[in-house]
């Protein structure tokens, strides 16, 4: 060839490596601003976090079984405990065609479901375990589920290996022989659908709203077991129901992640979820039975649409702050802006983390103290008999004083949680406490070990 056809063919090159260049700059600015437009505008789908740590197998098989199985329209967002297996090479591989969140850590269950809950975008969400086959119908029969009711808060599917009222006898003996069963079970069937006290978190449904309504899960639980129990409970302290959805059939290999801890270490995590959970709870159903009591009408106005605010269930007369470090004054479920007034340093007054999102959905107040006035009125709580003063009766329980009424800690890690076990208590005799209406108990916080939540 020679020099002058040479060139010109390193010019045609030139130019059009140079056209490709200016495309792909053009193209990647108009995905950053379209990205930035749709950022926290919702998805009208359904959003499928799936917290995973090693066991790369096991999460390949039931990502292929959610894209084969699920029409309806959904995103899945896989949360990477600090996995070492080639599970992170597996999910750059599938970059583009899911979304993928890499943790240095593993964070428990809790730690990856919040970190997926976080970055959901979908008016519903599941929660699913990386150890399952999702099966044809799964989804749009736990969605028609979901919506048949406003009242109903969350549900799950039957399946072959899990506690509870979700496991069913199966007649299949390996996995090939579970998809000739699952076929078998694919059509809806509403009178498979049933009431129940308990979920399991290896496959939950529910709204947006519920999350935002009840806040994420507890971290303080370590690895896996009952923080899911715990985040079942405070759905039904809000009234709502849980179904089973007996015309949905998952399968579930089980506990494959909580296996690998071996027998010894498995008990020894196992014995702190359950001390947690107790010492942070009590009697959880008979706080449940009692707000049904006496406020399960009230609840009832309450829609998937409007959800009642988070500090329904929070004290009066505390600081909180969120994981960026503004501070407010949550008084009787409004909060009052008071970064930079000092309250700590003035009144001994400690305040107690909440999530950016629980913090977004108490409402804040009209007409906001001053910072004098917010400062008097934390002095003026110190008086006996005051709003927001502790009480306490004969046999221990202690209550805020709320407005009129009283409302029992429901233990005394809700009390400690919300930094007041040191605030002087008020003992009243029984008759007297007895003649006050009991307001809506007070629940702890989730604790939050992830710092973006």
């Amino acid at each position: 060839m020679d020099r002058r056809k040479r060139t010109n063919r390193n010019s045609v090159e030139a130019a059009a490596s140079n056209r490709y260049r200016l495309g792909y700059e053009r193209g990647y600015e108009q995905g950053i601003e379209k990205g930035k437009a749709a950022f926290g505008q919702p998805y009208h789908g359904t959003s499928i976090v799936i917290p995973s740590y090693n066991q790369v197998e096991y999460l390949i098989r039931c990502i292929e079984s959610i894209e084969s199985h699920t029409p309806e329209p959904h995103e899945i967002i896989v949360v990477d405990n600090g996995s070492t297996d080639g599970t992170g090479a597996y999910l750059d591989k599938r970059s583009g065609q899911l979304r993928f969140k890499r943790l240095d850590i593993n964070r428990g269950f809790s730690g990856g479901v919040n970190q997926g809950l976080m970055m959901a975008k979908g008016d519903t969400i599941v929660i699913l375990n990386n150890d399952t086959l999702v099966t044809p119908g799964w989804l749009g029969h736990m969605l028609q589920c979901l919506h048949s009711d406003p009242q109903v808060g969350a549900v799950g599917p039957v399946t072959n290996y899990i506690s509870g009222e979700q496991q069913i006898d199966v007649p299949y003996a390996n996995v090939e022989q579970m998809w000739e069963y699952a076929a078998t079970r694919s059509m809806p069937d509403q009178k498979e659908w049933r009431l129940t006290d308990r979920l399991v978190g290896f496959c939950i449904l529910f709204r947006r709203t519920l999350l935002e309504r009840i806040g994420y899960f507890d971290e303080g639980f370590r690895i896996g077991n009952y923080e899911d129990d715990d985040w079942i409970i405070r759905a039904r302290l809000c009234g709502l129901k849980l179904m089973i959805v007996g015309d949905a059939f998952i399968h579930h290999f089980g506990s494959v992640s909580m296996k690998t801890l071996g027998t010894e270490q498995f008990h020894v995590v196992d014995g702190h979820n359950e001390r947690y959970y107790a010492g942070k709870w009590g009697n959880p159903h008979a706080w449940v039975e009692a707000v049904r009591q006496q406020g399960a009408g009230r609840r009832d106005e309450v829609t998937p649409g409007n959800p009642a605010s988070p500090a329904e269930f929070f004290p009066s007369h505390v600081l909180i702050r969120d994981q960026g470090g503004r501070e407010f004054f949550l008084y009787h479920g409004t909060k009052h802006p008071c970064s930079g007034f000092g309250l700590t340093e003035k009144t001994g007054l400690q305040s107690v983390t909440l999530s950016r999102m629980d913090i977004l959905h108490i409402p804040t107040a009209e007409n906001a103290f001053r910072g004098e006035e917010l400062l008097d009125f934390v002095l003026s709580m110190k008086k006996e008999s005051a709003d927001g003063q502790l009480v306490s009766d004969a046999d221990g329980t202690i209550y805020q004083m709320s407005q009129g009424s009283i409302r029992p800690f429901v233990s005394d890690y809700a009390l400690e949680r919300w930094q007041m076990k040191g605030r002087s208590i008020l003992k009243l005799p029984a008759e007297q406490l007895q003649l006050l209406p009991r307001g809506l108990p007070i629940i702890a916080p989730p604790v939050l070990e992830n710092p973006v939540l």
